[in-house]
């Protein structure tokens, strides 16, 4: 068993993780099969499909993108006797009512978008007739798996057009809480840039939320008022690019392609895709093949880098696009040796971090400052 040491992208307040499964995914798409108890199939007109979010499906965000999977099943299922979903749920035991609700209404298999751990977990325990998937999970049990996405593999693509980009070799980015996607995040990131700019470094701003335009709005601003020309973050909203567009820096962006906001400043964003994944795992309850999985997005198969934006120079483009070939190729970024930020090696020369390091995510590399665990 491997300790899975840190929280997930969402599970900021969920303080699980007790027993984890092995994760030794390589660099690309993989689902890891577990031993499960048997689902016996069922008809597409008595199915019953949960799905459960943080925030709200008009984010344009992280929310908005799990919703877009929830339509792609009810279009190749149309015949579901009943999609659930309910926004907004808060990291407390009203998302254990949330999912105790949805097993009452005789939900088949359940999807937790936003990783509510134990409070997640405990209804788990208790209904293992149904199917459950947490999004950036940490725990897997007979009826329950997790899936995720490698997204610093394209926020290291993007790291690398920014270090082309930047002028003054100062970055911005606006997080939300201290958690391992947030660290993976900042660190691939910088790193990118840094393979271009050794001397580049990242100021980091955390708002402790993961939609808070106001909030956003005013991060972006001051960490381009301390001199940092490219912005970056992990927000479900597009607060700080607009704020980009208005001083003139350019911006990177996560989840979806929200480039109408700032048109002139968009570079790229991390860009997310659960539409084959919800649409197969319920093709797989239905059917009476599923089994519990641990499932990692590999660029290019789940999340990518956006379409460059207008204004990115073709030049920058391609040599960024050429890293990405590199890692899609098979060769990762993350290799030795790499320092935190008190100057400590943490990775030495020849080593290199696998998923699970990447995943875990809980220490901040040379450059980068303002994000502590």
């Amino acid at each position: 068993m491997i300790d899975l040491r840190s929280l997930s992208r969402r599970g900021f307040l969920n303080m699980s993780a007790a027993g984890a499964a092995a994760l030794t995914l390589p660099a690309g798409f993989a689902s890891q099969a577990l031993a499960a108890a048997s689902f016996p199939a069922i008809k597409e007109e008595d199915a019953v499909v949960g799905f459960g979010h943080v925030g709200p499906i008009s984010d344009e965000g992280w929310t908005w993108a799990h919703h877009q999977g929830l339509l792609a099943v009810k279009a190749t299922y149309p015949k579901l006797k009943k999609i659930l979903e309910v926004e907004n749920i808060p990291y407390s035991a009203d998302a254990t009512r949330t999912y105790r609700q949805f097993v009452s209404q005789g939900a088949n298999i359940i999807f937790d978008t936003s990783s509510n751990g134990d409070f997640l977990h405990a209804v788990v325990k208790q209904a293992p007739a149904v199917a459950f998937l947490e999004c950036g999970g940490l725990v897997n049990m007979d009826n329950l798996g997790w899936y995720y996405l490698a997204h610093w593999y394209p926020t290291y693509v993007i790291g690398v057009a920014a270090g082309h980009l930047s002028k003054t070799g100062k970055l911005g980015y606006v997080a939300s809480f201290p958690v391992s996607s947030v660290f993976a995040s900042t660190n691939a990131f910088l790193m990118g840039a840094r393979s271009v700019n050794p001397n580049a470094t990242l100021q980091t701003i955390a708002i402790n939320s993961w939609f808070d335009p106001q909030a956003a709005t005013q991060a972006g601003t001051a960490l381009i008022d301390n001199g940092c020309d490219f912005l970056f973050g992990i927000m479900d909203e597009a607060g700080y690019l607009q704020v980009a567009e208005k001083r003139g820096v350019w911006a990177a962006m996560w989840n979806m392609d929200v480039r109408r906001y700032g048109p002139n400043s968009y570079v790229s964003s991390v860009l997310i895709d659960f539409n084959k994944f919800y649409v197969d795992q319920v093709g797989k309850r239905l059917a009476g093949t599923w089994t519990p999985s641990d499932t990692l997005f590999a660029m290019g198969a789940g999340v990518d880098r956006d379409k460059w934006g207008e204004k990115v120079p073709a030049d920058v483009a391609a040599a960024a696009d050429a890293v990405r070939a590199k890692i899609i190729g098979g060769w990762s970024p993350f290799a030795g040796e790499i320092k935190d930020s008190t100057g400590k090696v943490r990775v030495a020369a020849g080593q290199a971090m696998t998923d699970n390091d990447l995943y875990n995510w809980d220490w901040s590399v040379e450059g980068v400052t303002g994000l502590s665990a």
